[in-house]
């Protein structure tokens, strides 16, 4: 089932305000009134995922290798009660990340096309908002809840399924974002779930920081 490692790939050059115009786009717990999303646990340093060696060229956001393999079409996380399909993103034109627009698929996740379809070599991506004004919570508002070890699935277009066992949650600034230990090259097929998280600052009309889930393949 896995292919063979595919030779190292090129990252693409986007400013580390990528994950930014998530934060900007997500209006939540200042205007909303609610409860803040679940932060995730404090954890010693050597849980988390070492940085990875750099990619040949630019290490500075996602990447812009075609993906190959069958897309993801719907996502299921038990522990925080996820279950819904997933759409894809690409990038805009001024390079940044695209997120799922206001509308039918505002509260969907989605898999960036430009990383690797899940279960292939490398760090799939897939996205999604914590609230909104209008709605409240969304997707990925209890991300912050998961703990090593449990379990993400991912439905295939070709209706195969690939899981994913967490293995670190680590909430960091917009300012400070690990892109190599996201975005990088891994020796093995992984996921990354992000949404925005940390304080809402109200004058920005943005979190101050990121969400960001590491998992890998095991089954």
């Amino acid at each position: 089932m896995t292919p063979p490692t595919p030779p190292r790939r090129r990252v693409l050059t986007v400013v580390v305000g990528v994950l930014v115009v998530l934060g900007l786009v997500l209006v939540g717990v200042g205007a909303l009134g609610t409860a803040a999303p679940p932060e995730p646990a404090a954890a010693p340093a050597a849980t988390a995922p070492p940085a990875t060696a750099p990619p040949a060229g630019p290490a500075t956001g996602p990447r812009q290798d075609p993906a190959t393999g069958s897309p993801p079409v719907a996502l299921d996380i038990p522990t925080i009660g996820v279950t819904g399909p997933v759409n894809s993103v690409g990038l805009q034109p001024d390079g940044t990340l695209e997120v799922p627009a206001p509308g039918p698929d505002y509260d969907e996740a989605a898999w960036y096309r430009g990383s690797p379809t899940p279960g292939r070599v490398g760090p799939a991506v897939i996205l999604g908002h914590v609230d909104s004004a209008a709605n409240g919570p969304s997707v990925f508002y209890r991300l912050g809840a998961l703990r090593p070890g449990d379990r993400v699935t991912v439905t295939l277009a070709d209706r195969t399924t690939r899981t994913f066992s967490v293995t670190a949650v680590r909430s960091v600034p917009k300012d400070a974002f690990p892109r190599l230990e996201v975005y990088g090259d891994t020796a093995g097929p992984e996921l990354r779930l992000i949404t925005c998280g940390g304080d809402f600052d109200d004058a920005a009309r943005s979190y101050r920081d990121n969400t960001v889930v590491f998992a890998r393949l095991v089954g």
